[in-house]
């Protein structure tokens, strides 16, 4: 592993979260999967050898409690959507290089032989637990079998998760009051001997790990409260029939989370195995040196930046480089809910006949990687007549058309110096979105690049032109052509294919890198199709009726709620609220007046010890530098905060929060923090008016 910028001499494995193979999927779900599908595409533009493997998680208690209440066997029910899966990604075009599922030889032998070495170096011991029993029934609950209280926030939880209230994942035994979910009732807690990993041993590793981990700032933010807390060693074993079995031990089987991720290098090692070492070598990535790259949800960060590395670092593999941790897709403002049908399934979007590529660009452009995305029609509508069909598709058709009819293809002569630099520039953006892990910039680059096309063809106007002057112009524009169609491969593959195809290049814009974007383009094409059809308002209008009476008829019925890609209800995947309605009460100018507004520069943050969410600022107000505490420590690198220009309500009343005096209050946006911040470089202590 290096972190250099890319492309390495390491070849590279971009991963994707496993989805518990439970449910149908809803465009939410494919956020990551479409971010992964993207990055790794960048990775391969960029002239990076890269392999994009997944898989599906056939284990667990959401799978067996599924396939319980449906009176079928947990293989058989999660075959079924493991196959469902395996054919609706491509159609999404998440083209991965092997996806596999955890059930399949490989992952198995590979899990059991990771344990069997964490066992043999000592990273594995025996203690015995409580764990909850249905007396009714004589049998152990594990994980989802069991539901209660969680003991840290008192809300309502599942036995492995405390889903309603606090989020928190919950050890054998934690869950209070347990209720046993196949009888309904009142659990009691046995003693059972378990396996634990000394994961608290890792700790000092741990804590190197993610200071040298790139990625999105969630991704090293939110552990963090975990690996300089009190680090407890974590249960690996489960009393379940559906599952790996422990090595040795035929009455406990593996708890989900340590063979899920495995999958991932079993996954690797198949591409390898129908390739061959010499396309694609497995080993060298995990064993040797290798760029690994996971993209996840941001609900299963402490999997993969707490459990996983001190599990490859306990057998000698090679930890991530990176992990980009996705925000989540919501509805309407509101969180995506099986169990109310309110979604778009994936299904239904493509019954609907959109271009996949639409729902690729706006969900992975809409906003940065790590904040959540809000679907609905109209911005969808808005987004695509806006930016693909008046931007990028009209800037492409009318260039091509222009060539077409007067040149019968792309006029002779060098391209203009001007449009030479302004295509570097595009590339050099692009080539820094993905060294900073930035898929919105990866997919914006070609919308820039037809945005200054469209303003370069409208001041050039080449139809009052004679050539050659008119002839230099086009060619300049059938070259940005064909830098777009490079640039925007990783995003939108099927549009950039057709605008190749039309541009009479040979080969694929799939094997195209960013050199392409500068060769000269083919000197003969035919006649260029639109590539975006607009959405009307009337189209938009029944899409909307058709959401509402599908919601409406759900909410008629008790179907049960499927499970995310981590197993979590899709209830809580992403804010439950809608975005607040403007204020009827108004405030007079005078009122406005008395609030002191600042421009700071944050000098120092740090996270103030035992709080889960708050931060230590000490933020230049010009006339003096003030201690303000912020609720920003998980959803900010701290590290990264120091210079950053904020703003700062001054004259806010004193607080004393966790023992720190808050004098001051920093401003920022939603859920996330956005940290509010000046257009141009205003001084500390400018007066906001």
């Amino acid at each position: 592993m290096s972190h250099e910028s890319f492309p390495t001499e390491n070849p590279a494995v971009v991963t994707c979260g496993l989805p518990y193979a439970n449910g149908d999927l809803h465009v939410g779900h494919l956020r990551t999967y479409v971010g992964g599908d993207a990055f790794a595409r960048a990775l391969e533009t960029l002239g990076q050898q890269t392999a994009f493997v997944s898989g599906s998680d056939m284990h667990g208690t959401p799978v067996a409690v599924n396939a319980w209440r449906e009176g079928v066997s947990p293989e058989e029910f999660a075959l079924r959507h493991h196959e469902k899966y395996e054919a609706t990604f491509p159609k999404f075009d998440v083209e991965f290089d092997n996806y596999g599922h955890t059930g399949e030889d490989e992952n198995i032998e590979l899990t059991q032989r990771f344990v069997s070495e964490l066992d043999e170096g000592g990273h594995i011991y025996e203690k015995e637990i409580e764990v909850a029993w249905d007396p009714e029934e004589d049998q152990p609950l594990p994980d989802r079998y069991v539901e209660g209280t969680c003991p840290y926030c008192g809300e309502h939880a599942r036995g492995d998760e405390c889903d309603e209230g606090c989020g928190r994942h919950l050890e054998p035994g934690e869950i209070e009051e347990p209720t046993s979910i196949i009888t309904g009732n009142p659990a009691e807690y046995r003693t059972r001997e378990h396996k634990f990993l000394r994961l608290s041993e890792f700790q000092d590793y741990l804590g190197e790990f993610i200071d040298r981990l790139d990625g999105t700032a969630n991704a090293r933010n939110q552990p963090r409260e975990w690996i300089e807390g009190e680090l407890q060693d974590w249960c690996i074993t489960r009393d379940l029939d559906w599952g790996i079995e422990y090595p040795g031990e035929e009455d406990l089987v593996l708890y989900v989370w340590v063979d899920a991720p495995i999958e991932y290098v079993a996954s690797t090692k198949q591409y390898t195995e129908r390739v061959g070492a010499d396309e694609y070598d497995w080993e060298q990535v995990w064993q040797d040196e290798g760029e690994i790259i996971h993209v996840i949800g941001r609900d299963i960060i402490q999997h993969h930046t707490v459990f996983w590395p001190a599990v490859l670092h306990g057998v000698d593999f090679n930890e991530p480089r990176s992990v980009l941790a996705s925000g989540f897709v919501n509805l309407d403002g509101k969180g995506f809910s099986t169990s109310r049908n309110r979604a778009v399934w994936a299904d239904e979007y493509l019954d609907e006949g959109f271009d996949t590529d639409l729902y690729r660009y706006y969900v992975t452009t809409g906003t940065g990687f790590q904040q959540d995305v809000d679907f609905s029609w109209e911005r969808f509508a808005e987004r695509v007549n806006g930016e693909l069909v008046g931007t990028l598709g009209n800037f492409c058709y009318r260039s091509l058309l222009f060539a077409h009819r007067n040149y019968d293809g792309t006029p002779a002569g060098d391209v203009s110096e001007e449009v030479t630099e302004r295509i570097e520039d595009a590339i050099d953006d692009f080539a820094a979105g993905v060294d900073d892990y930035s898929i919105r910039a990866v997919g914006q680059a070609p919308v820039k690049l037809a945005q200054f096309g469209n303003e370069y063809i409208q001041g050039y106007e080449p139809w009052n032109l004679d050539d050659p002057e008119r002839g230099s112009v086009i060619r300049d524009c059938i070259q940005l052509a064909k830098a777009i169609a490079v640039l925007a491969e990783p995003v939108m593959p099927s549009t950039a294919e057709r605008l190749w195809n039309q541009l009479g290049e040979s080969g694929s814009v799939h094997d195209a890198t960013l050199d392409a974007a500068l060769e000269a383009p083919s000197a003969d094409f035919d006649a260029p199709e639109e590539l975006f059809a607009k959405i009307d308002d009337d189209r938009v209008a029944e899409l909307n009726e058709e959401l509402e009476a599908q919601i409406a008829a759900a909410s008629e019925g008790d179907a049960d709620d499927a499970p995310d890609e981590d197993g979590s209800d899709d209830d809580t995947a992403g804010t439950d609220t809608e975005i607040a309605a403007l204020a009827d009460e108004r405030i007079g100018f005078e009122a406005f007046q008395d609030l002191d507004i600042r421009v700071g520069e944050i000098e120092l943050a740090e996270g103030i010890e035992g709080a889960d969410d708050l931060a230590r600022l000490e933020v230049d107000l010009g006339v003096e530098t003030r201690q303000v505490v912020a609720g920003i420590k998980q959803l900010h690198d701290l590290s990264s905060l120091a210079g950053t220009r904020v703003v700062v309500l001054a004259n806010i009343e004193k607080n004393e929060l966790f023992g720190v005096e808050s004098n001051g209050m920093v401003l920022a946006a939603g859920e996330d923090a956005d940290l509010l911040t000046t257009h141009d470089d205003s001084v500390p202590g400018t007066k906001v008016r």
